[in-house]
């Protein structure tokens, strides 16, 4: 469910306090600020927020569901921001994606890769940059490719002429201790350093996605170049139902 209602009170001073806290985190761990890419996730929120949080400078806004993002997107318009898709995304749903976003963190097969490849072919996009979803927790409520099934899918890039292999992405299992997560964020970044090495992400770096509201500064510490802030951001989700 939606809130179709005005954007939140406070959103100004949650923006601001968590950009604190990154630059913080940043200091601590001896990183630039300027790479670490802070993704505003808007899952639930109406588009008043995120005309917000625009006006307020984000530059990239993030959504669970394709059907909910194409009606924000189209209200606020294609390019007033750069769009990700960080939710599961279903097959059918694939060429919807290819037209909608300029990034995928959750790319977890190499069926769904070879026919976002073939998509983005028929829809004349030149590039879609993908994130490969490692599930490192394995909660069974939660999707990602297995490490022992990832080396396949990173190989299987060479088979798409469209797909830009950017980096990985994480969920993992929640703590209350955000220390407690710290050894999977960890895990992501040796696996991208080790694909790295082996130069599938060509002259670049590898992104690597991990870190929400709860435990993004070990994120930080650890090596994360993408945030998934939601929650900190816009306040509290709208329940079904409320």
């Amino acid at each position: 469910m939606i809130n179709t209602g005005h954007a939140p009170e406070g959103l100004r001073e949650r923006l601001a306090s968590v950009r604190s806290r990154v630059r913080q985190a940043a200091v601590k761990s001896g990183r630039a600020v300027d790479e670490i890419n802070l993704i505003a996730i808007s899952k639930t929120h109406p588009a008043d927020s995120l005309r917000m949080a625009i006006q307020e400078g984000l530059t990239d806004l993030g959504e669970n569901r394709v059907q909910e993002a194409e009606s924000k997107i189209t209200e606020l318009g294609r390019h007033a921001a750069r769009w990700h898709l960080v939710g599961h995304l279903q097959p059918n749903k694939a060429r919807r994606a290819v037209k909608l976003f300029d990034l995928v963190h959750s790319l977890d097969s190499v069926s769904l890769a070879l026919r976002l490849d073939r998509i983005c072919a028929e829809e004349n996009r030149a590039e879609l940059p993908v994130l490969v979803q490692v599930d490192l927790g394995g909660e069974e409520t939660k999707n990602g490719i297995s490490e022992t099934d990832l080396p396949g899918l990173v190989q299987s890039f060479a088979d798409c002429r469209r797909l830009r292999f950017a980096g990985l992405m994480t969920l993992p299992p929640f703590f209350e201790d955000p220390e407690n997560v710290r050894p999977y964020f960890r895990r992501l970044r040796e696996l991208r350093d080790d694909i790295q090495k082996q130069g599938h992400f060509g002259s670049a770096g590898g992104e690597l996605s991990m870190g929400m509201t709860h435990d993004f500064e070990v994120a930080i510490e650890e090596g994360a170049t993408m945030l998934r802030i939601g929650t900190a951001i816009f306040g509290e989700r709208v329940v079904e139902g409320k």
